[in-house]
């Protein structure tokens, strides 16, 4: 455990900070989960939509550096690319 006053902050911060990105992350996995749902169901609108949601969440996450830059754009581009296959096939 901490000893110094400003470790004892430090230990804090950590603290509000972890909870802070484990909701965040959670939420981005939730909205991924929705469009992956919604392409299975062969639902278009609803993948639309719910692609729509996901993205800037994505987008959001990665400038707050809760995930890289690159594995936000990964997972934007491979979601797309799911929804679009549902529109064509």
């Amino acid at each position: 455990m901490a000893n110094h006053k400003s470790a004892l902050k430090r230990a804090k911060q950590n603290l509000v900070r972890n909870a802070r990105n484990t909701h965040i992350r959670s939420t981005m996995r939730t909205l991924v989960k929705h469009v992956r749902t919604a392409v299975t169901a062969g639902d278009a609108d609803a993948a639309n939509a719910a692609l729509a949601k996901a993205i800037p969440y994505i987008s959001r996450s990665a400038a707050k550096g809760i995930i890289h830059k690159s594995t936000a754009s990964r997972k934007v581009s491979r979601l797309t690319k799911l929804v679009n296959s549902l529109a064509q096939g």
